[in-house]
């Protein structure tokens, strides 16, 4: 059954997550995804859920390690401060193999600043905390993909058993647009024996204990356990994601994720009804990167913009993907519209930049 409504990028990542069958939230108001509570706290215990307002995010991501310790598909959101406080649990929840989503949408920075929209979380969602986890970032660029990234998620967190992040923003956050309230159905997954029965054993007779020390290929030898996560990064990888926009004979190529990927893709049209050969490459999952795709494309005389809100962060990562084979610039938060510095980046701003290149 499907419904169409209107809802912000914040309400459909709740629509999202009831579609998926998320069964708790957890989580601390914070500007800009307070949305995401309210529609969960009105709309999950309605279906049988638990909506819990923590005592702060610390708690919250600690909630939701005991929820998925239990088998329960569950979840947190936070703004960028928030998202600085969960670090140490959700390093936890990847050290005991456990799935959860977490959806962290960006405001500026750095310190807590203000509740003015960017983009710069991307360095600390992608690289990993704490003992250098991995987590797989998803990166929606509109309402309707939102609501769809969110079941995707909790499908990878159940089936790498590991947290899965969700990057939005401001802008992405509060944008209203029609939205398609459906479930998506994925690969079966294998039932979740692993987790946790309260005080007594499973119908098994057996005991269940999670953490690093409790690992099946953990034998006492710290090594193999490191070992066994390697394998599970590289597993990881093969949800690569990306969207290619206009690339036929691109000779400028812009990369950008969320609102600024809308931005881009509309300053393409805007320089290809001039003549001038610009393409986008949009990176879905921001973990794993499309390092080869971009690799593929970069030489032969092309050059690359990475359009972000931020002071330039997944810049980084094009130019280790075209191994300074290509002219690599950044369009960054200085770009943005003014006099308003509450402004956003626009695509004649980013037109301006492709003519300077060209």
């Amino acid at each position: 059954m499907t419904k169409r409504i209107l809802a912000e990028g914040n309400e459909a990542v709740g629509w999202g997550a009831l579609s998926a069958g998320c069964k708790c939230f957890f989580g601390y108001p914070i500007t800009p995804q307070n949305e995401i509570m309210e529609l969960l706290a009105r709309e999950l215990p309605e279906r049988g859920g638990v909506f819990i307002q923590s005592q702060c995010e610390t708690g919250a991501i600690n909630m939701l390690y005991g929820a998925a310790a239990a088998g329960v598909r569950a979840m947190t959101s936070t703004a960028s401060p928030g998202w600085a406080l969960m670090q140490e649990g959700v390093s936890d929840m990847a050290a005991a193999n456990l799935p959860g989503v977490i959806v962290v949408v960006q405001r500026i920075g750095p310190g807590v600043q203000r509740v003015e929209h960017a983009q710069m979380d991307y360095n600390n969602v992608t690289k990993g905390g704490i003992g250098g986890y991995k987590n797989i970032v998803l990166a929606p660029s509109s309402v309707q993909e939102t609501h769809d990234l969110m079941q995707l998620a909790f499908h990878l967190a159940d089936k790498y058993r590991h947290p899965v992040i969700v990057l939005s923003e401001g802008i992405l956050g509060h944008v209203i647009e029609p939205l398609e309230i459906k479930t998506i159905d994925f690969d079966p997954l294998p039932e979740k024996d692993w987790a946790v029965a309260g005080h007594g054993p499973h119908k098994d007779g057996k005991y269940r204990e999670l953490g690093p020390s409790y690992h099946p290929l953990y034998d006492g030898t710290y090594l193999n356990y490191l070992n066994a996560y390697r394998e599970k990064y590289k597993a990881m990888q093969s949800e690569l994601r990306y969207e290619e926009y206009k690339m036929l004979g691109a000779k400028v190529i812009l990369v950008a994720y969320g609102y600024c990927a809308r931005v881009a893709k509309e300053a393409v049209d805007m320089a290809r009804a001039e003549g001038l050969k610009a393409g986008m490459l949009r990176p879905i999952t921001l973990w794993p990167f499309p390092y080869q795709p971009l690799r593929d494309k970069a030489g032969r005389g092309r050059k690359f913009i990475a359009v972000e809100d931020s002071l330039g962060q997944m810049v980084d990562d094009v130019r280790m993907a075209v191994e300074g084979k290509s002219e690599v610039c950044l369009a960054d938060v200085t770009f943005r519209h003014m006099p308003s510095e509450e402004g956003m980046i626009l695509p004649g701003r980013i037109l301006q930049e492709i003519r300077r290149l060209m």
